[in-house]
């Protein structure tokens, strides 16, 4: 499976503004991943990917700190009730007896061992475009961190879940970084899954993915209620009138061209261990976004 559908979806956006784009910034394939697949891993699970940001229970001061990864976390939307599972090693609680195949089936399949499906708002839409190597590697990082004992609440559901999410996967290859759109598409889509929380979401738990990247939903937590910024190229309500030194600076630093800080779950304490090379290619796709509201 050389390009999956998901990341066919995130690259839209103009041809042209893809071809100038790529001459004016860093590519993404300037830096090599680290050849470690816990140390890849680690540097998506604490990165991009923001595992915590759903998983480590958060207080008013932010992450509990000896519970990180140890699940918990509420989401409240009309469709659902649901809490961030315990992803560390304990045995008891947490994923200890989960085999790797087991792993991979739950992250990009939304399959429990026993069969049971895995509701929202674990982005599997975005996570069935993992490639084999990165998903691999978060597995082998999970498989390292300091086990949990911490039970969680069940989620409850007021939506039908599907039957699946889709036929079985199979192979994913990895995404070449030496185009920063394509590359900056697989950061957005599957390794940072942006569109899950800054595109709409429809009564029925869908999201809305004409209107992907406008923003618009509603975060209940510690931090109070933040609502998820437009992400597209609309001039008025997006990042349209940005420039890429202020994208990059709200994306690290959660901090917004007028000098609003950006309010939790924006993941910015993740995003700041991304390379200039990654967050080049990530601005250079979201260039790409059509303009929405």
């Amino acid at each position: 499976m050389r390009e999956n559908s998901m990341v066919r979806l995130v690259r839209r956006g103009s041809v042209a503004a893809c071809l100038m784009l790529s001459g004016m910034i860093a590519t993404a394939g300037a830096e090599s991943p680290p050849e470690s697949p816990v140390e890849r891993g680690r540097a998506l699970v604490n990165g991009i990917v923001a595992c915590g940001n759903c998983h480590t229970p958060q207080g008013p001061n932010g992450a509990v700190a000896g519970r990180e990864l140890a699940g918990g976390t509420p989401f409240v939307e009309e469709p659902f009730t649901a809490y961030a599972s315990n992803i560390t090693p304990d045995p008891e609680t947490g994923i200890g007896r989960w085999t790797d195949e087991q792993l991979i089936a739950a992250i990009r399949e939304g399959r429990r061992p026993d069969g049971s499906l895995i509701g929202p708002p674990m982005p599997f839409g975005f996570y069935r475009g993992l490639s084999d190597g990165d998903l691999r590697a978060i597995v082998a990082y999970l498989r390292s961190v300091p086990p949990v004992r911490h039970s969680v609440p069940k989620s409850e559901y007021r939506m039908a879940l599907p039957a699946a999410y889709g036929p079985p996967v199979g192979s994913v290859a990895e995404v070449p970084r030496t185009d920063p759109v394509t590359y900056g598409a697989y950061m957005a889509g599957p390794l940072g899954h942006c569109m899950e929380c800054h595109t709409p979401m429809l009564p029925d738990g869908r999201l809305d993915m004409t209107r992907m990247g406008a923003g618009g939903r509603n975060f209940t937590g510690p931090w109070g209620n933040a609502v998820s910024r437009n992400i597209t190229q609309d001039k008025e309500h997006g990042l349209g009138g940005w420039t890429d030194a202020e994208i990059r600076k709200a994306i690290t630093e959660g901090v917004r061209p007028d000098g609003h800080r950006l309010s939790p779950p924006m993941g910015y304490h993740y995003y700041k261990s991304m390379s200039d090379g990654e967050l080049g290619a990530l601005v250079a796709y979201l260039r790409t976004l059509p303009p929405t509201r």
